[in-house]
Order: C-alpha cells, then sequence, then structure tokens
C-alpha cells in the first residue's frame, strides 16, 4: 500500500498559481476603490493626526546619533505596520471567505490546481495589495514632503517583502481558524502589542532591557529597522541581519501555514 505523504513534505508548486492570483484580481477590480479607500484612510488618519498632532509636541527624536522631526520618525515606521496590517487583513479574513465560506477553494481544486499552489496565490495577493497600500501611502508622504530622499526607491522591495512576511504569518491563524472571531487573538495578542514594541511610535531605547532583547526578534522591528534610515536618507544598519530575519519568517511562516492547511483539507 502506498504510504501517504504526510503534512510537511516539501512544497509542491507550479506556474498554476498565477489563475488563481489573476481570478483574485479580476473579482477585486470591481472594488477596487473602495477597497483602497479604506486600506489607506485609516493610516493616513493615524499618521497625520499623531505625526503633527503628537509631533507639535514631542517635536524631534534621536534616531541613529541624529535628531529627526517626529513626523518623519513616525513615517517610517508607519508604512511598514500599513504594509503588515493590509496584508494580515486580506490573508485573514478574504483568504477565509474563499477557503471556508465561500468555499473558492474546493471549487479550485476541481481544475488541475494544487492546495500548495492556492495557497502561494493567496500570499502573493495579499502581498500585492498590501504593496499597493504601502506605495498609495507612500506617495501621499513624498506630496506631504515628509521626506523626499531618493534612497526611498529601496524601500518598495522591503515593504513588499514585509507583506510577504506578514501574509505568510496570517495564514497560518487562517488554517487554525474555525471562525471570523478567531481572528481578534492574532490582532489582539500578536499585532496590536508588536506594533507597540517595535520602535514604531518611539524609540525602542525607552523599553525595559528584557522587552527590549523580545523586540529584537519581532518581524515588524526588523521591518522598521530596514525602512526608517531611508526616510532619513541613510543606509539601514545590519540591512543582512534584517533581511535574514524577515526572509526565516516568511519562509517558516508558509511552511507553516501550509502544513496546517493541507491537515484542515484532510480531515
Amino acid at each position: 500500500m502506498a504510504r501517504t505523504p504526510g503534512i510537511w513534505r516539501a512544497p509542491d508548486l507550479s506556474t498554476r498559481w498565477w489563475p488563481v492570483f489573476l481570478r483574485n484580481l479580476l473579482v477585486w477590480r470591481k472594488l477596487a476603490i473602495p477597497s483602497m479607500i479604506g486600506n489607506i484612510a485609516d493610516p493616513l488618519i493615524a499618521l497625520v493626526a499623531f505625526g503633527y498632532g503628537l509631533g507639535a509636541l514631542v517635536g524631534e527624536v534621536r534616531q541613529g546619533g541624529v535628531m529627526v522631526p517626529y513626523i518623519v520618525y513616525l513615517g517610517g515606521g508607519y508604512i511598514c505596520t500599513s504594509a503588515m496590517n493590509a496584508a494580515s487583513f486580506e490573508a485573514l479574513y478574504s483568504a477565509f471567505s474563499r477557503m471556508h465560506v465561500q468555499k473558492t477553494w474546493d471549487g479550485i481544486m476541481n481544475a488541475p490546481v494544487s492546495l500548495d499552489n492556492i495557497l502561494l496565490a493567496e500570499m502573493l495577493w495579499a502581498a500585492f495589495k498590501s504593496m499597493l497600500t504601502a506605495l498609495a501611502i507612500l506617495a501621499v508622504m513624498l506630496g506631504l514632503g515628509i521626506s523626499h530622499s531618493p534612497k526611498l526607491l529601496a524601500a518598495l522591495p522591503v515593504l513588499l517583502l514585509v507583506g510577504i512576511t506578514f501574509s505568510c504569518i496570517a495564514l497560518v491563524f487562517n488554517a487554525m481558524a474555525k471562525g471570523y472571531d478567531f481572528f481578534t487573538y492574532y490582532f489582539t495578542l500578536f499585532m496590536t502589542p508588536m506594533m507597540f514594541l517595535s520602535g514604531v511610535f518611539f524609540p525602542r531605547e525607552q523599553l525595559p532591557p528584557l522587552v527590549q532583547l523580545v523586540s529584537n526578534w519581532l518581524p515588524l522591528t526588523n521591518a522598521v529597522e530596514l525602512v526608517r534610515p531611508l526616510f532619513m536618507d541613510q543606509w539601514p544598519a545590519s540591512a543582512a541581519l534584517h533581511l535574514g530575519a524577515l526572509l526565516a519568517y516568511a519562509a517558516g511562516g508558509f511552511w507553516l501555514a501550509l502544513a496546517l492547511t493541507r491537515r484542515r483539507f484532510a480531515a
């Protein structure tokens, strides 16, 4: 008797993820404008409120040995948070709707498209939407004159990697969810604390040493450490380390998400 392949087997991927990605794009295109407004409005309101409101009280913040306006400091961190949120929402609520509620994944698997390729397509689609959100916010930041550094071009592939990383992590929770309410735990216990511990709103040096140690290993911390210096027209320190951390989270998250999703569909 042939042995059933385990859920931890290597991903079986091919170019058949593309039709699934294209299908999501065609469906989203009908609601693209309200979707983008929803994804962009909240982070922009928060950026303006904190950046200019709180920034008027804070003034400047020390970063990399120099003092920078708080709006610049905040912008370099908050754009990473926006990419994280956009990728997470798509890989949780929208992916769960297609997987569990609408049974879209079941229908796709009637065609010669494997579950592995569906999950890859969902991950790339969530990363793509997060990249669109980050680009729109970056354009507004440039329009407001928050930064004009040419080094911001280097932030684009980093923000794409941020979207990939957090979509992979979110798909892990998507595979375990029984309903939409389950995602509250992810946002409340993981994402919200990480926003405050990753140096988005204030320097991590203000945190207790033990909390700083934990913060060093958070994926959002590595993203902020890569993107914020670019806003200040500087190159990030230890870039290879931070990129390696994000890649490790992405690879590990995707493999875990794939294993849990395989188990879910095998049940």
